[in-house]
C-alpha cells in the first residue's frame, strides 16, 4: 500500500511512521508512506496557501490552486483509490473503514489546516 500525505507541516508526520507497527510494515515492504509539502505548490513569492473565506466568516481556508497542483502532480504517476480529507467534520474513522481502506493500493491523505479548505477541493477531488 502506498499512502501520500499532503500537509502544510509534513515534518511533523515523519516521526509516527518511523516507529512501531508502521515501521515494521515499511521494513517488510507492505507500506510506503510519502509526505508532500503543500507549500512547494503555493502561490507567489511567499508560496501562499491560504485566503479569506468567500462566504465570509472568521479564519482563513486553504486555497484550491496549491492543492490542485499537488494532487495533479501525484496523479501523473499513478491512479488513486481514495483521496481523503482529514477533518473533524468528516466521517468517524472506525474498524469498518480501516478494513475498507486496507484493500486499497494507493491513497492520498490531505491534512486540514487553518479553518479548512476551499469547498471546491471537496467537490472536485475528495472521495471521502
Amino acid at each position: 500500500m502506498r499512502i501520500d500525505i499532503i500537509s502544510v507541516v509534513p515534518e511533523l508526520l515523519e516521526g509516527p511512521f518511523s516507529h512501531s507497527i508502521m515501521k515494521r510494515a515499511s521494513e517488510k515492504g507492505l507500506l510506503h508512506v510519502y509526505t508532500h509539502d503543500l507549500r512547494k505548490y503555493g502561490l507567489g513569492k511567499w508560496n501562499k496557501l491560504d485566503d479569506y473565506q468567500f462566504g465570509g466568516g472568521a479564519g482563513m481556508v486553504m486555497m484550491i490552486e496549491p492543492i490542485e497542483k499537488c494532487i495533479n502532480e501525484l496523479k501523473k504517476d499513478r491512479d488513486y483509490d481514495e483521496i481523503i480529507y482529514l477533518t473533524p467534520d468528516g466521517e468517524t474513522y472506525n474498524q469498518k473503514i480501516a478494513n475498507q481502506l486496507s484493500l486499497h493500493t494507493n491513497i492520498i491523505l490531505l491534512c486540514g489546516h487553518y479553518k479548512g479548505v476551499d469547498d471546491r477541493v471537496r467537490q472536485h477531488f475528495i472521495t471521502r
